[in-house]
């Protein structure tokens, strides 16, 4: 039996190829498409477009329509990129916003041509996740941003928990009695709150935290 070329791909790592952006990995384009086409070299993608009707006047009656493809799609709001890999006759789809650096969707009257040309090589690195190819790496990139910013919190909390409580035993006792004091129904434990507001609130009480001789 042919083995799955999703588990090809899935199998290979590229996490030492991925950068960090705004708490997200970034795997570039041209890593992910080498790692493709040295296991499929008949892998191809496409860049969807949308038809866009411009309208040029000629004197003051006149008007030429000519039907341009532009690479990205807009609502009027925002835009977005539409890209597929195909493998092995499968082709996955992915749709991606058009962001600034700040990981925020740009207005659909602001968008450049460059703006979506970062997107769509993102895109398609996507695409390639989505037939194995460092799927891995998304895991967990749909959960809400509270719920990232809380789980961040809560390692970072018990993190310091563990060093502030390994000063001393007066300090550790503090430790404890901030803890409790803030996180009451979790016992003092920060693992088991989603609070970011607490949370908050608790790192910087234990950031303060001095040696108690």
């Amino acid at each position: 039996m042919a083995e799955n070329y999703f588990k090809q791909l899935y199998d290979i790592d590229v996490r030492s190829k991925t950068k960090q952006k705004n708490s997200l990995s970034y795997l570039s384009w041209a890593s992910a498409w080498s790692e493709v086409k040295k296991l499929f070299p008949n892998a191809t993608f496409k860049i969807y477009e949308e038809s866009i009707d411009i309208v040029e006047k000629i004197g003051e009656t006149t008007e030429i329509h000519k039907i341009v493809e532009r690479p990205w799609f807009d609502d009027g709001t925002t835009g977005w990129v539409k890209t597929g890999v195909t493998i092995n006759e499968i082709e996955h789809i992915e749709e991606l916003p058009i962001m600034d650096f700040k990981n925020k969707s740009i207005p659909a009257g602001n968008i450049t041509s460059s703006d979506a040309n970062k997107a769509i090589q993102r895109s398609l690195t996507k695409a390639c996740a989505r037939h194995g190819l460092g799927l891995y790496i998304y895991e967990g990139e749909d959960l809400p941003l509270e719920l990232k910013e809380a789980e961040k919190l809560q390692g970072e909390c018990f993190e310091l928990i563990k060093k502030r409580s390994a000063l001393s035993d007066k300090t550790k006792n503090k430790v404890s009695e901030i803890c409790k004091e803030l996180l009451p129904e979790q016992d003092g434990d920060p693992r088991l709150c989603d609070d970011t507001e607490t949370l908050e609130t608790l790192k910087k009480k234990l950031m303060a935290l001095r040696k108690i001789a």
